[in-house]
């Protein structure tokens, strides 16, 4: 009795474990169980009609699931359906259908059982298809238990929801019925396809051969192997009483003939011969796709109104929704996509928006071609790493601090855990201004340069522009670790084209029913991410990366280029060219382009952002914007021009924000904001320099101009107004390579307290590149117009909001940095080697012979400019250190 009590007792807990067990699956996917009231979407008769911003009807909404299934459209009802194929799909999927409560333990021991005499029937009962084949979609593929005990619970759900009759017109309006132009949902494709007959004509000898092709559709291509099924079907038809003897007798004596064979009978309905004759026939006799113009747009809006509305107000009547989808732009990005020359199984995700407010004006899911339906719509949904495109939101985010373009940075290797290279694999081994390491998109510099603006601020930036990085993705994400969908990284790139406001995208701005508006949708809530200023000094950063460089300098966004505007931009590739994107603006329009592989596969190596993505934005956005005034970006009041090394830039002046041009060059900066000491030895502090009274200084004429750029007068690597990145667990950043000697503010407003640099890199590393040996080679590009050919723009580029003298500077409380750098892998970034050190004592002073600029600068007389190590000037973006080794690498086209 004893061993009695206690094996009860045992049960008992597992049964009571199991039932716990039980309850937290069901509460853990609520959100699965939520979508049973998606199956509503196949009994409603409503439609939604979708005008466009001037009113112009583009389309109806086609219904989707939460699963990310369409809906078939040619849905009918169930007495539209031929009753033999109702019955007959019954006794071959699901006998017990009438009989069970949504799972069938039953069936399954049985299709187990039968499975080897050739049973067409399977273990699944119609109400799992159903949900496998709408709720679950996207996992339907999935061979685990997790996917099988969630379709069992929604299948018990369904059967509780809906009556049987409901759940069968489901099931013959979704099923599977194999591929013709497109694939074929439900009875009416089927029928029309194999018989060239409306579902409601189906005889029983049609029925039961449709029932055959249910578990595996490739059965048509054998129609004498499976002949056989379809007398077992009408056996057991007779048996279940779903049909009389002589009913399946008349039927297995018709003379079937499924399109594209040629079929002989003998009397007793035997097969004499059976031939494929026309292999074409069945995607011939198929519905052709319903192609849909700006098909992408009208599944966003879909989604947008199922979330805003629900889809039984959306479709149980009809609805007229109001866009802001600009026909113009549409068409053009459409256009794109089709011209769009992609690597083979390379698809595609295009999104245009209105900067000023936020309005989506065009959006592409996939790549088009003739009679391709977007069955994803990357545009939106997809999220996907954006690679080298991110980082103009980080050097924005420096210059916001105190940075200039003309500030320097080392590229050179980075030792520690993580080690991230150059896309070429080379290295400069010098100091490059901010400019040049974004032009040629060095990743080297970048990573240098996340680690002194700090994590903290970029991930708190990130997300004020609409994007979402994953925790502790660490210095990876200054490069790309971060995944986001075209118009995510459209909206993100829009503040560049407004004066620094972030707006949410838009697509719908009301919908209207029975006359009556039952929802509005304003324009988004502004939200100033960056000042009138920075947000002009990053936009001319993004118009050096289009027009710097010429394609034989190894430019990467020159083919984004748009005769009579201005543009700016910048390419993006992931790690083993899984994506490739490209992201910019030019007045008026924000947008952005991915291509890749549906699958995450990678696209060869030779796919190159510059040659593929740009050149669809550049057509898709030159499109949009055709007809409309050529206007240019104006600059706003504190903001001048200077010509560095054939380079023009822009610079700060207003003396209320960070990082003026005119105090930074004579020591004007304050001191960096007071951060935790370095553990490390010391390091010895740049002496203060002194403000002088501005004094013009020309050049004597046996004097030679100094081979110089403006930047502060201690190395870039100092930390201005920023927070500092803490080291973090993973080693990614290693304290021994790069301390920290940030002090605290206790020096003078113009003493800086420089960073010390790794030593000189490996020779091995370097090559010949033409910008370190060419001082003249980058003369003839300009990032920008000088202030006297600015033009204003259009005023709805700008919004009504903006000032062009709001020179509001946010202010940064980001805490010190402890993210690890080990939990991404590097984007754009492969394996490098350790770097040695090279020390920096250079300090860059501007040319005072160039007279492009209006502004004069002054040189202490305390300051002479330093001696040049070579003969020949540096390059206009670069800046030799006296111990650095020469370069010898050449250039390679970066990303």
């Amino acid at each position: 009795m004893r061993l009695i009590a206690n094996l009860f007792k045992t049960l008992l807990i597992l049964a009571l474990l199991l039932g716990v067990g039980l309850l937290g699956l069901v509460l853990l996917w609520q959100s699965d169980l939520k979508r049973v009231d998606d199956l509503n979407v196949l009994e409603y008769a409503g439609k939604a009609t979708v005008v466009d911003d001037h009113g112009q009807i583009i389309g109806a909404l086609t219904p989707s699931l939460s699963s990310g299934a369409r809906v078939n459209r040619s849905l009918l009802k169930a007495n539209q359906m031929s009753s033999w194929l109702r019955k007959a799909v019954v006794t071959s999927e699901d006998t017990r259908f009438y009989q069970h409560g949504g799972i069938d333990p039953r069936g399954l021991l049985r299709a187990v059982f039968r499975s080897a005499s050739g049973d067409t029937q399977g273990g699944s009962t119609i109400t799992q298809q159903v949900v496998r084949s709408t709720i679950l979609l996207d996992i339907k593929d999935e061979k685990t238990l997790s996917r099988k005990l969630k379709e069992a619970l929604l299948a018990v759900q369904v059967e509780r929801r809906f009556t049987k009759d409901e759940i069968l017109t489901a099931y013959l309006n979704v099923v599977y019925w194999g591929v013709g132009r497109t694939d074929l949902l439900g009875a009416q494709d089927a029928a029309r396809t194999y018989f060239g007959v409306d579902a409601s004509r189906l005889n029983l000898a049609q029925s039961a051969y449709l029932a055959t092709l249910l578990p595996n559709a490739r059965r048509y291509n054998d129609y004498p192997a499976y002949r056989p099924l379809i007398h077992n079907i009408l056996e057991r038809m007779v048996k279940d009483g779903r049909a009389t003897q002589a009913q399946a007798d008349a039927a297995w004596h018709y003379h079937l003939q499924p399109v594209g064979w040629s079929v002989r009978y003998d009397a007793a309905g035997n097969l004499v011969s059976a031939r494929l004759s026309d292999p074409d026939a069945k995607r011939a006799s198929s519905p052709a796709p319903q192609v849909r113009f700006a098909d992408g747009f009208l599944d966003a809006v879909e989604r947008d109104l199922s979330d805003r509305l629900g889809r039984s107000v959306l479709y149980r009547s009809d609805v007229t929704v109001y866009t802001t989808l600009n026909h113009q732009a549409q068409a053009g990005a459409e256009a794109a996509s089709r011209d769009a020359r992609l690597p083979n199984g390379a698809t595609l995700g295009l999104a245009l928006m209105n900067p000023a407010n936020g309005d989506v004006t065009a959006l592409v899911g996939q790549k088009l071609g003739d009679g391709v339906l977007e069955s994803w719509n990357n545009a939106t949904r997809a999220r996907r790493q954006v690679g080298s495109s991110i980082k103009p939101l980080l050097y924005t985010l420096a210059l916001s601090k105190g940075f200039k373009q003309s500030d320097t940075i080392l590229d050179a290797p980075i030792d520690g855990d993580y080690q991230p290279k150059n896309y070429s694999g080379t290295s400069t081994g010098r100091r490059v201004t901010l400019r040049y390491a974004l032009d040629h998109s060095l990743n080297l510099p970048t990573v240098r340069l996340a680690q002194q603006v700090g994590l903290n601020a970029f991930v708190s930036k990130l997300r004020e522009l609409g994007l979402s990085p994953a925790p502790d993705t660490g210095l990876p994400l200054a490069i790309g670790a971060l995944e986001a969908s075209p118009l995510q990284m459209a909206a993100a790139y829009a503040p560049f084209a407004n004066g620094g406001i972030y707006h949410a995208p838009r697509l719908i701005t009301k919908v209207v029913q029975s006359g009556k508006t039952i929802l509005t949708v304003a324009p988004s809530e502004s939200q100033r991410v960056w000042d009138t200023q920075t947000a002009f000094l990053g936009l001319d950063m993004l118009r050096g990366v289009v027009n710097d460089l010429t394609p034989a300098e190894g430019g990467l966004g020159w083919r984004a280029r748009i005769n009579g505007r201005e543009v700016g931009g910048k390419t993006g590739t992931t790690n083993d060219v899984r994506d490739l994107w490209f992201a910019g603006v030019t007045p008026g329009l924000s947008g952005a382009v991915w291509v890749g592989r549906s699958d995450n596969t990678a696209l060869p190596q030779t796919a190159y952002s510059g040659e593929v993505a740009a050149p669809v934005w550049q057509e898709a956005a030159a499109a949009a914007v055709n007809g409309q005034a050529a206007v240019q970006f104006s600059a706003p009041q504190g903001v001048t021009f200077q010509q560095v090394r054939g380079v023009q830039m822009a610079f700060k002046t207003d003396s209320g924000s960070n990082g003026g041009f005119l105090k930074s060059l004579f020591g004007g900066r304050s001191a960096p904001d007071p951060v935790s000491p370095s553990e490390q030895p010391a390091q010895e502090q740049a002496p203060a320099v002194t403000e002088p009274d501005p004094v013009p200084v020309e050049p004597q004429a046996d004097q030679s101009t100094p081979d110089v750029v403006p930047t502060d007068t201690a190395p870039a690597d100092a930390l201005p107004n920023g927070d500092a990145s803490s080291t973090p667990d993973s080693g990614a950043t290693d304290p021994t390579s790069e301390p920290s000697t940030a002090q605290p503010n206790t020096a003078q407003p113009d003493t800086v307290q420089p960073l010390p640099d790794p030593s000189a890199p490996d020779q091995s590393s370097a090559a010949t590149d033409p910008q370190l040996t060419d001082p003249q080679s980058t003369d003839s590009q300009s990032a920008g117009p000088t202030p006297s050919s600015q033009v204003v723009p259009d005023p709805a580029t700008v919004p009504n909001n903006v000032s062009p003298a709001d020179t509001s500077t946010p202010t940064d409380t980001t805490s010190q940095d402890s993210a690890t750098q080990d939990a991404a892998p590097p984007v754009d970034s492969p394996d490098s080697a350790p770097s040695q050190q090279v020390p920096s004592d250079l300090t860059p002073l501007p040319d005072p012979s160039d007279s492009s600029s209006d502004v004069t600068p002054t040189i202490p007389p305390t300051s002479p400019p330093p001696a040049l190590s070579t003969p020949d000037p540096a390059p206009y973006n670069v800046v030799p250190d006296s111990s650095s080794v020469p370069d010898t690498s050449g250039s390679s086209p970066s990303n």
